[in-house]
């Protein structure tokens, strides 16, 4: 008799937190897209659609704990791979010696534990991938606002009657997002997108500025500048909202349209369009082509002073929609796995310390913790813990990164597959992954989902293990998610009563729209900041005459230790390629298809040549792949206010490979 099960659960892939249904029969799983999930109504992206692939790729994986022993591991148990990381976390208690590395990829429940973890040990440094990906986000639109999250739930979108997408491929990295942009412009919406490439969502504009990367500050001032000038801004929200308008008035009056606009490579013409396209009902969509530069909070802040002095906050149909670029950015930010935030954003420091420190039992620093940059960095950092995260290839510098790991005393990877970073542990230990475990994500509009377990395996979640290394440091942690969150909803502000909901599919923290009743600011009022543009840390000269930026394409995902394992989806793309104008592949004399060298004051990679519609002078790498890595030549310059890496601007060259 035939055995049938249907378990209703999330895509582990990007920040949209589409539904999926497992149909198990006999032990065979059948994944199709979940229609009554109120985020992607049965559609799914094509990462989505192989899921299966990756269900069958989880067979070849480690079934063990390893050791290594010289050159070699050996498999031990869970429960000695436990005792092992727990001796080594002992001998550093309180010294801060010791990294902690959480995962956006991993639940809210698992984020909680091991940043819970890294403080009762006595320190703070415990950070995760947001810190590559939207800490300038957390950081501008906290100062600006109140809360460095999403302002309105994606289906707001829908609603605009202007959407205007800056440094986002959304029609590829998030196109169920993409589908209520398409929805508002079948209602008549505009769509402006600011970028470099020429992509699928460029393809969808009405109008595409095709700026330079590392140029958003300028053109953002630009656009606020004629918003202001020509009486565009919604007077009555600033007075009634905002605080800091007469000295931001001050500050776009002095600024020259036409400089900015060289600055920038934008024409005027298309600024002054979309000034005035932006003081309709405008929703500012971003990604990581605003945030990943030395400047990336100052970029942020920018789009959020256009979005204030539109009026476009705090209602329906317009806001501010960061795209988070992992499954659970969001929540592992809520769980305060970053060393400046405590769980909930209570900044780090001497008054929260002893609040958490009653709360847990604990003596806890008050003192901010390194950030992910600053521990591959500092001298002070002899071993990490790293969960879930493969920063070999995903870091900025990559090969600086390499060094750091093999110089390391201890390093202990925990992930689902032996990842290029474990090839550097001396403890990896394999755990379940999102189809074998049970938990909560939080997706990019801030809704609370849950993920059920519909695979049956011998491997222990990331929170069962991190439990299990508590117990041998005597301290005992909750081991079932149900435990856990119940201890969420007490410490976490913003998930109080927020477990009764979940299973409604309406459990937003803060609402489903943000400061539609006051910002979250000591005096309730939104702040405007003057922001002066700063070019990137690295221009273009005669040695390096291009700027190399990078980013995904359709098929994979991050550094691709899941995509890469899906055989159709690898048949798609599965190496290094890049991508430069038809004008600059006829200068330096190289067609589609041929290997080029190129090079950057950190490295070399070779890479097939594709010509595209990119702007005259900038190439484009994607990141997803260990071998000829995109990150052996970015730079890791930072953003001195979120500590964010310049990924998506450096000066670089390109050389001819002579046949062999």
């Amino acid at each position: 008799m035939n055995s049938i099960r249907f378990v209703r659960t999330l895509c582990p892939y990007c920040g949209c937190g589409c539904g999926i249904t497992v149909c198990e029969i006999n032990g065979r799983y059948l994944i199709s897209p979940d229609k009554s999930n109120p985020v992607n109504a049965g559609k799914l992206c094509i990462k989505g659609r192989y899921l299966n692939q990756l269900l069958e790729a989880l067979k070849d994986r480690p079934k063990s704990p390893m050791i290594r022993r010289g050159e070699k591991f050996v498999e031990v148990s869970w429960r000695k791979a436990a005792e092992v990381l727990a001796r080594e976390l002992r001998r550093r208690r309180k010294d801060s010696s010791f990294g902690f590395v959480s995962s956006a990829k991993c639940t809210n429940e698992e984020n909680y534990l091991m940043q819970k973890l890294c403080r009762m040990l006595g320190s703070n440094n415990v950070d995760h991938c947001a810190r590559l990906c939207h800490a300038p986000t957390v950081s501008a639109l906290s100062r600006s606002l109140g809360s460095g999250a999403m302002t309105n739930p994606i289906d707001d979108i829908a609603k605009a009657d202007c959407i205007f997408v800056v440094g986002s491929n959304t029609f590829e990295q998030h196109p169920i997002v993409a589908t209520r942009i398409l929805t508002a412009k079948d209602r008549g919406a505009k769509l402006i997108v600011a970028d470099p490439r020429r992509n699928a969502t460029t393809r969808n504009a009405d109008l595409h500025l095709q700026l330079y990367p590392g140029t958003n500050v300028a053109l953002l001032n630009a656009i606020a500048k004629v918003v202001v000038e020509r009486g565009l801004y919604d007077e009555e929200f600033l007075s009634r909202n905002v605080s800091g308008f007469e000295d931001f008035l001050s500050f776009v009056s002095a600024l020259n349209i036409d400089d900015l606009s060289k600055t920038c490579g934008v024409k005027r013409e298309a600024i002054e369009r979309v000034a005035e396209l932006v003081s309709q009902r405008a929703a500012f969509v971003y990604c990581m082509g605003l945030t990943q530069f030395s400047s990336g909070t100052d970029g942020v802040t920018a789009l959020a002073n256009l979005a204030l002095i539109t009026g476009n906050v705090g209602r329906e149909g317009c806001g501010i929609f960061p795209l988070r670029g992992q499954n659970n950015v969001q929540g592992a930010c809520d769980m305060g796995a970053l060393p400046e935030f405590f769980p909930g954003y209570a900044r780090v420091n001497e008054e929260n310390a002893k609040r958490f420190g009653e709360l847990w039992k604990a003596e806890i620093s008050g003192e901010k913790g390194l950030t992910l940059p600053e521990m591959f960095n500092s001298k002070e950092i002899e071993a990490m813990y790293i969960m879930g995260e493969n920063p070999a290839v995903s870091e900025a510098n990559c090969n600086k990164v390499r060094k750091k790991l093999s110089s390391l005393d201890f390093l202990a990877v925990q992930d689902i597959f032996f990842t290029e970073t474990a090839e550097f542990a001396d403890l990896f230990v394999p755990v379940a992954s999102w189809a074998e475990k049970e938990g909560t994500f939080t997706n990019t509009e801030r809704r609370v989902q849950r993920i059920r377990k519909f695979v049956n395996t011998n491997f222990p979640s990331d929170l069962e293990f991190i439990s299990e290394v508590s117990r041998f440091l005597g301290f005992n942690f909750p081991s079932t998610p149900a435990e856990v969150f119940s201890e969420i909803e007490k410490v976490v502000r913003q998930y109080r009563g927020l477990g009764e909901k979940i299973d409604s599919g309406e459990a937003f923290w803060g609402g489903k729209i943000l400061y539609s009743n006051g910002f979250s600011t000591p005096n309730g009022k939104a702040r405007l900041f003057k922001v002066e543009y700063r070019a990137p840390a690295e221009k273009p000269d005669e040695c390096y005459p291009f700027i190399l930026t990078t980013g995904r394409v359709a098929f994979h995902f991050h550094t691709g230790t899941m995509s890469r394992k899906c055989n159709s989806l690898a048949e798609e793309v599965n190496s290094t390629f890049v991508e430069i104008s038809e004008r600059d592949s006829e200068r330096l004399g190289v067609k589609r298809g041929e290997v080029v060298r190129v090079v950057t004051r950190r490295g070399e990679i070779k890479a097939k040549v594709v010509v595209g519609g990119i702007k005259e002078g900038v190439i484009f790498l994607p990141f997803h792949f260990s071998e000829n890595p995109a990150n052996a030549l970015t730079s890791d310059a930072l953003d001195p206010l979120s500590g964010i890496p310049e990924l998506k601007v450096c000066a670089a060259r390109v050389e001819v490979v002579e046949s062999e």
